[in-house]
């Protein structure tokens, strides 16, 4: 085969350090974008996004060269920084990690329906449940010492 053909879809979700509820709706408006432009900077795709006011999830389409740790190390590195000038939140800063889980494209519309309705999907459900329910679907093993409470 003379190139590379592919459909990576990742969903990332990662939080606020300790959970602060740091991030207003009016944030979430300019945080999206402006994620997205760190993503094409690295020759990715913002497909879709969403989340509350202590985490968020990424929906991103990536060729095959970009590793999901480095895409990460650069959103979250840059988005802290923007944080902390554009909203005047110098403590401002991400978890360390963060949970990524494949998405077929059968998959892709009810993964954005699922991201569009994280305010009513967290009025019922916490963010820890949350968590646990994506690792267990994916067959996740994880530490329990480093998740949020249910």
């Amino acid at each position: 085969m003379s190139d590379t053909y592919h459909a990576i879809n990742l969903h990332f979700v990662f939080g606020t350090k300790s959970r602060a509820p740091l991030l207003s709706d009016q944030i979430r408006v300019e945080l999206f974008p402006y994620m997205g432009g760190i993503v094409r900077a690295n020759e990715s795709t913002l497909v879709h996004s969403g989340g509350v006011a202590d985490h968020v999830h990424l929906l991103i389409g990536l060729p095959p060269k970009v590793a999901p740790s480095e895409l990460m190390r650069d959103v979250k590195a840059n988005s802290s920084r923007w944080m902390k000038e554009r909203w005047d939140l110098p403590e401002f800063a991400w978890q360390d990690g963060f949970g990524v889980f494949s998405v077929s494209p059968s998959k892709l519309k009810a993964t954005k329906d699922y991201l569009d309705g994280q305010a009513a999907h967290h009025a019922r459900v916490s963010f820890g449940s949350e968590l646990r329910a994506m690792y267990d679907a994916h067959g996740i093993e994880y530490d329990e010492r480093w998740m949020p409470p249910v």
